[in-house]
Order: C-alpha cells, then sequence, then structure tokens
C-alpha cells in the first residue's frame, strides 16, 4: 500500500496547473510574477480558469525583449478538447510589458508585427542571431499540443550579407512528442526584422486517447502498443494518466502505478 501511495504522490506532483511553470527550476522573478498575474486577470475576464501558464525566459528572448515577459496560456485537448474561450487557440502567447498591458500575439503575422515594433537595435550579426533564436522560440507556440518539446540549433544558425541587409537562417528542431522541425528565414535592415519566411515539416507521436484503459486488455498487443505509447508521451501524460487513474478500479490502478514508475525511471 505505501508503495502505491508513495506512486501517487509522484503521479501527482508537478502536475500542470493554473500558473505552474514546466521544467523551470528558479522560482519567478517579480517581473514574471506580475506578468503572469496580468495574464491570469485577462483570461478570468474571457472566462477561462483552465489553462496551464508558463513563461519564456530563454537568454535569447531576454535579451532581445528586456522590457518584456512572454507568458503562454496552454490548454488541454487530449483526450478530449476543452471549449476554448473566443479568440484563444491551444497554446497562446501574451507578451507583457512593464506596465502590465497584455497583448495577444494570436499568429505569425502578429508575431512578426510585435518583433517590428519592439525588437530594436539589432545591428550585429550576435543580436540578430538572438531575434531568430527568440523568434523560433516563441513561434514553436503555435504548433504546440502540450506534448511537443523542440531545441533551438543556435549553433546552426548561418548569416549572410546582402548589402547593408543580412539574412539569418535557424531552425528548431522536434526533440520530443514526434519529430520534425520549424525553419526560419529571417531578414534584418537598419537594425530592425522587417521579414521571416518559415517552412515547417512537424508530425506528432502519440497522443493521449484511451491508452490508460487499455492497460489490462485482453490481447497482449493491445496492451503493450498501449503502455508502448503512453511511456513515448512520457511526463506531459501526467494529467491524462491521473485523470484516468482516478477513474478506474484496484487492479487498473495497479497497472497505471506500474506504468507510471517506468515513466519516472525514463526521467521524461
Amino acid at each position: 500500500m505505501s508503495r502505491l501511495l508513495s506512486l501517487f504522490a509522484i503521479l501527482a506532483v508537478g502536475l500542470p496547473t493554473h500558473a505552474a511553470q514546466e521544467d523551470k527550476k528558479s522560482p519567478p522573478s517579480p517581473a514574471v510574477k506580475k506578468a503572469v498575474a496580468a495574464v491570469e486577470k485577462h483570461l478570468a475576464e474571457l472566462g477561462s480558469r483552465e489553462a496551464n501558464i508558463i513563461w519564456k525566459d530563454e537568454p535569447a528572448v531576454l535579451a532581445t525583449f528586456p522590457d518584456h515577459t512572454f507568458v503562454i496560456a496552454r490548454y488541454r485537448i487530449y483526450p478530449v478538447a476543452r471549449i476554448l474561450p473566443r479568440g484563444l487557440s491551444p497554446s497562446n502567447i501574451f507578451a507583457v510589458p512593464k506596465d502590465g498591458k497584455v497583448e495577444h500575439l494570436a499568429n505569425i503575422k502578429s508575431l512578426e508585427k510585435f518583433f517590428g515594433a519592439n525588437a530594436k537595435n539589432l545591428a550585429d550579426k550576435s543580436k540578430m542571431q538572438d531575434a531568430l533564436a527568440g523568434w523560433l522560440t516563441l513561434t514553436q507556440e503555435f504548433h504546440q499540443d502540450g506534448f511537443f518539446k523542440f531545441e533551438v540549433l543556435n549553433k546552426e544558425f548561418s548569416v549572410d550579407t546582402k548589402g547593408d541587409n543580412f539574412e539569418v537562417r535557424g531552425r528548431a528542431l522536434v526533440t520530443g512528442g514526434g519529430n520534425g522541425e520549424i525553419a526560419a528565414t529571417a531578414q534584418f535592415a537598419k537594425g530592425q526584422l522587417t521579414n521571416v519566411v518559415e517552412r515547417t515539416k512537424i508530425i506528432p507521436g502519440p497522443r493521449p486517447r484511451c491508452q490508460a484503459t487499455k492497460l489490462l486488455d485482453a490481447d497482449p498487443i493491445v496492451r503493450k502498443m498501449a503502455e508502448d505509447d503512453l511511456v513515448f508521451m512520457g511526463m506531459p501524460a501526467r494529467a491524462y494518466i491521473l485523470e484516468q487513474r482516478g477513474k478506474a478500479g484496484p487492479e487498473l490502478r495497479d497497472a497505471i502505478d506500474r506504468l507510471w514508475e517506468r515513466i519516472v525511471k525514463n526521467g521524461w
């Protein structure tokens, strides 16, 4: 019994909750707390209380936009999609300046407009590369369903000079939840980003549907497929797994606990 309770505690800890930062070890700064509170208030006014809130603190984002905090609001869409507030997507980018005014960057066009208005003094190659890395860090949210993990391949960036203008190329690789990449070419003139062209090819991996309920299926192939899918999804499936555990009988709960122990040992 103590082992089961221990596993259940591990399963419950760190579940995606409102204002919980994923994969972050450092506590939020006062500026981040203020920005998160502003976004929470904005979402509450839209009638939303089920978002998982994270923030972007990658160095390239902070270097390019020192006066803004980027807060992300994600909504679960697996195994059953929630009804989203009007104007929101499964993953949403909010830019919050120091005055706390929330700006929703709803798509690539609005992100490009924001960069043009707020990313200043991008006159040397390192700053342009930071700007592209920041772009790839943010634009991935337009493809995020809560299971993808991305890595921006900064070391592979290339810079071409065209007279007084510059062109920077780079990509963000899908490292979890599927495979593929987001490749982007950014053009700069007079220290500002003027245009970005993206080429995206992303293939999602398994997503929560009914796998947890099939862990005791009479067919061993079905059982194996369900278990493999959940192990592949790893930690991002914890909310779904906990939800199914709460509905399960004793035998299925034991199976879910054994599965979760494997996921925890994998560490992803």
